[in-house]
């Protein structure tokens, strides 16, 4: 019986890694493609590296997070959400920590092309983010503990990386593109508040000070809608203000429709509401960068 309850191995590392969060890492990188492709400076090279980094440094704070809080107790038995493989004892601690440093080394990999091919600073937001993306939960900095898990993935997730991706591609940092990582870095901001939402009483249990924990529930659902707001302006200034072409602000669309099915409306949401707010904010993630991508091909004002 136990055998059949048990998942195998490969499910308990791919639920590890998280695939419904990675959609933080395409969208920023697909909008700062774009905007590399607008400006005529696109290469496809430099924005696949990119993508490697950004996505092995998530898989790599998802894999902390695993690891940290299972073992401060926080992701026990008594969690709302998905088990976590540590705290649920489908991975030991030792196997999580060798996971997490094969996962850092691949991730410096992309840092360093990028330091040799596109300038030296990105070797430093390798290194940082690294720092950060294990610091997350793990001591010292412990940033989700502190109630700056946001902030990080405000930072790394928005504007850096959509910047970070155009600047790959011929080395220039441009306002634009750090103006348009606004809107993923808010969508994933959306998607973490709303996680600590519905993990609040066991955080709070745990003394993890999330934000939730810090200013109160009714406050971060007032974050969430301002963040999904910010998701849906952004495409119609990039368009109206920023010259990109109009067809971009599809993306404002789904923002609209996807942010307003996932926006948390009451503290009475149940684990099957919060799981349902989780996944469309998720899939925003996907759909935003997607829809801000192909609608760049479109420009129904021009001509």
């Amino acid at each position: 019986m136990s055998d059949t309850a048990r998942p195998s191995t490969l499910a308990v590392w791919i639920s590890a890694i998280r695939p419904k969060t990675l959609g933080a890492s395409l969208c920023p990188v697909l909008i700062g493609a774009t905007l590399a492709r607008v400006d005529g400076v696109f290469a496809w090279d430099r924005v696949l590296v990119a993508l490697a980094g950004a996505v092995l440094l998530q898989v790599a704070s998802n894999l902390a997070n695993d690891l940290f809080d299972g073992l401060r107790g926080t992701d026990g038995a008594g969690r709302i959400g998905p088990r976590r493989a540590v705290g649920s004892g489908l991975v030991s601690p030792k196997a999580m920590v060798a996971a997490l440093g094969l996962v850092i080394v691949l991730a410096a990999l992309p840092a360093a092309w990028l330091a040799v091919y596109a300038g030296p600073v990105f070797l430093v937001i390798g290194m940082f983010g690294a720092i950060c993306a294990v610091g997350y939960t793990a001591p010292p900095l412990a940033l989700a503990y502190r109630g700056l898990g946001d902030v990080f993935v405000f930072v790394f997730f928005g504007p850096l990386a959509v910047a970070g991706t155009r600047a790959a591609c011929d080395g220039m940092w441009t306002m634009p593109s750090a103006l348009c990582g606004l809107a993923p870095g808010a969508i994933g901001v959306c998607l973490l508040a709303t996680n600590n939402l519905r993990d609040e009483a066991g955080d709070r249990a745990a003394g993890k000070r999330t934000s939730v924990v810090r200013l109160g529930a009714p406050a971060v659902r007032a974050i969430v809608r301002f963040a999904t707001m910010i998701a849906i302006a952004m495409p119609i200034l990039a368009a109206l203000v920023l010259g990109l072409p109009k067809g971009v602000m599809i993306a404002s669309m789904v923002a609209a429709v996807l942010g307003g099915l996932a926006a948390p409306r009451t503290s009475a949401d149940g684990a099957q509401a919060f799981g349902f707010r989780l996944a469309m904010f998720g899939l925003l993630l996907y759909a935003y960068g997607i829809a801000f991508a192909a609608g760049s091909f479109i420009d129904w004002g021009a001509g």
